[in-house]
């Protein structure tokens, strides 16, 4: 009966909300939910290399694009109020998308320039972001990262202040431009911010950043994240709208001093942390049942550099994939499936509802072949050899990365883990650094240990960066023949290259998913990459919380989750504050 009439009063407690009453008592902000978030995150350039799912986490609740992503994976309208079709235009295909009114976390209202600007520091020639083809639908995109055309010959433009004109390479299905707009490569970015700053620091510490999303990370740091309601999401200050209007909580607090993932769990059950949502290794497989699991669209991968000579045999990047037992990982991982190809499950073949991972079936053995890889060593002449596996300082990787080593020392080997930590910033000792980023953008690694993680639910963008002319790492500018980066790997394939470049003029859905299905082959029989397992997201929350959502990309939605009785929560300090 008692569970009835807490349930009961949840619902209305919601339905007040919905209806535009606040949820805040007298004089006070709101909620202040300790929780462990996710592990540390040290930059929050939406537009950096995705190496780590933990960035998704934070990135999702600290800015908004024009879309969402639902959880059943349809676009929906955020900053977008309407789109037409821009009928002045007759010799091309061009949109114009009104924004709705909506504001950075300083005050100032987000405008068209502002996706201006984030979608060409995107495209920059000079520049090197691997989400880049995300937009290459856009008119002269593709010359402009090949460095064939001027920044300014892109297809968009602030027609005025809120109106943004979007200018395509031919008639495209709108539902898959705004779908890539979900991603969080695509949101708006402030520019007198990031100049003012810089790439080095300008998304590294809380008084620093500029955000629009219904967050603002106050403090970033190793030993706290704390990010706190932004009192301009949406909100009209001059018309005294109510501050939990559009999000409820207060601030969501992270305090990494606490301890390890156990040590987290520990002060969960003691009632101190009302949700954890990275869950120690030693103790998921007693929760499976109780936590709330769902697929993400990352893929937990162990990459080469193939400027190793020793990783230049593609024989012995075969033989270590052989090597790895993917169930026996997932089992590790608990919260994890064995990865039957680089693309996991979630991601589109030729549109919502339909799987590239379903149709293109299993491409990689999930159970390891110890016996194939020697014999393969073998006839190649590999008399083994001694490299490192660099990996981000997380318990969940650490362990994935010793397995691994275990198992390639049987081969012959000597692997060395080497795990990557921060350091501070040299012009502002409050900034870290986050290491392991920088070795991955860098290429300084023999293995490293990435989160392949799509940033749309397209694969055309993750498969396309091992193609050299759409990698997204822009031109070397100081080169003879102004040669392109590629891929961080340094994988090249003129046969992959063709194929993506097929796939990216294709006429058709159909015609362009079989050719990411082939390319995808021979991904995978190339092997720069070695995918081990899809990943899931697995949390806990205190019955007193209510109101969570998950999207299709697998992270959380706080911006209208309640907690029963909130004051009750508060300390004296808290209460001042």
């Amino acid at each position: 009966m008692k569970r009835a009439l807490a349930a009961m009063l949840v619902i209305l407690m919601l339905a007040s909300v919905l209806a535009g009453c606040t949820t805040l008592e007298k004089d006070d902000k709101g909620a202040i939910i300790n929780m462990y978030l996710t592990n540390e995150v040290y930059n929050l350039d939406p537009q950096i290399s995705v190496t780590d799912s933990a960035m998704q986490k934070v990135f999702s609740l600290t800015y908004e694009g024009l879309t969402r992503l639902d959880e059943n994976g349809k676009w929906q309208k955020a900053l977008m109020k309407d789109y037409t079709i821009d009928k002045d235009n007759e010799d091309e295909f061009s949109i114009l998308i009104t924004l709705k009114t909506s504001y950075w976390s300083d005050g100032r209202t987000v405008q068209a320039a502002d996706f201006v600007y984030s979608w060409k520091r995107l495209l920059d020639a000079n520049a090197k972001y691997e989400a880049a083809s995300l937009l290459y639908d856009l008119k002269n995109a593709y010359e402009i990262k090949m460095g064939d055309a001027s920044i300014d010959d892109l297809g968009v433009a602030a027609v005025d202040t809120y109106t943004l004109q979007v200018k395509f390479e031919k008639k495209i299905d709108l539902n898959d431009f705004f779908t890539n707009c979900t991603s969080v490569a695509l949101v708006p970015l402030r520019e007198d911010v990031v100049t003012r700053y810089g790439d080095d620091l300008w998304a590294k510490k809380g008084t620093y950043i500029i955000t629009n999303g219904p967050f603002i990370p106050k403090t970033i740091s190793s030993n706290l994240l704390r990010l706190e309601r932004s009192q301009y999401y949406y909100l009209i200050r001059d018309k005294n709208e109510e501050l939990d209007k559009y999000v409820i909580p207060y601030r969501l607090v992270t305090d990494y001093t606490a301890g390890n993932a156990e040590k987290q769990l520990e002060a969960y059950n003691a009632g101190t942390l009302l949700y954890i949502g990275e869950l120690p290794l030693s103790q998921r497989a007693e929760l499976k049942g109780k936590a709330t699991v769902s697929d993400m669209m990352v893929t937990q991968s162990f990459m080469f550099n193939l400027n190793n000579e020793l990783f230049a045999n593609p024989d012995v990047r075969k033989a270590l994939s052989l090597a790895i037992d993917r169930e026996k990982v997932a089992e590790m991982l608990t919260f994890a499936k064995p990865a039957t190809g680089l693309i996991p499950e979630k991601a589109f073949n030729t549109g919502n509802g339909t799987s590239f991972r379903k149709e293109g079936g299993a491409l990689l053995e999930t159970a390891a072949n110890v016996e194939e890889a020697k014999s393969l060593l073998s006839s190649s002449g590999v008399r083994g050899g001694s490299f490192s596996i660099k990996v981000r300082n997380t318990e969940a990787d650490i362990a994935v990365a010793e397995y691994a080593a275990e198992v390639w020392e049987s081969l012959g080997f000597y692997v060395d883990v080497e795990i990557v930590k921060t350091e501070r910033n040299d012009v502002d000792p409050e900034v870290m650094d986050d290491l392991f980023e920088e070795a991955y953008n860098s290429g300084d690694f023999d293995v490293i240990t990435v989160d392949v993680t799509l940033l749309s639910p397209d694969p055309f963008n993750t498969l396309s960066q091992y193609a050299v002319d759409y990698s997204g790492n822009g031109v070397d500018l100081y080169s003879e023949n102004y040669d392109l980066y590629g891929h961080v790997s340094g994988y090249a394939s003129e046969e992959y290259n063709e194929i993506i470049d097929k796939a990216y003029k294709a006429e058709t859905k159909a015609e362009r998913a079989e050719l990411l299905h082939s390319a995808e082959k021979l991904l995978l029989e190339d092997l720069p990459i070695i995918p081990v397992a899809f990943l899931q997201d697995a949390y806990l929350a205190n019955s007193e919380l209510s109101g969570f959502k998950t999207d299709y990309y697998g992270v959380r939605n706080f911006n209208r989750v309640l907690l029963k009785d909130y004051m009750s929560y508060k300390s004296a300090e808290d209460t001042e504050k």
